[in-house]
């Protein structure tokens, strides 16, 4: 079971993107916890991710979440898929960040 963070401003913006990758993730057969936080706790929610993903509110936090999470793949959610909620195309992204 692989754990996957999002990151945003407040933890709230990413919650219907959360609902679609977990719908995703379902069909595709790949089992994960994805679950939506606030920036502010990336260094106790990433800690033990497989793979922390920001949204592009907060991609200016990109470094300093990478240091906080050494080890663990860190990067900005796709602007194009995340406006669209494109559940799919982020979880197929996570996927081949985590070799699936």
């Amino acid at each position: 079971m692989k754990k996957i963070v999002l990151l945003c401003a407040a933890g709230m913006s990413t919650s219907l993107l959360v609902t679609k990758m977990r719908k995703a993730a379902e069909e595709a057969g790949f089992k994960c916890d994805i679950d939506a936080y606030p920036v502010a706790k990336a260094p106790e929610v990433g800690a033990d991710a497989d793979v922390v993903l920001l949204g592009p509110q907060v991609r200016f936090n990109l470094a300093k979440v990478q240091e906080q999470c050494p080890g663990i793949p860190v990067e900005s959610i796709d602007m194009a898929a995340y406006g669209m909620m494109d559940g799919k195309k982020v979880i197929s992204r996570v996927m081949e960040l985590v070799k699936e």
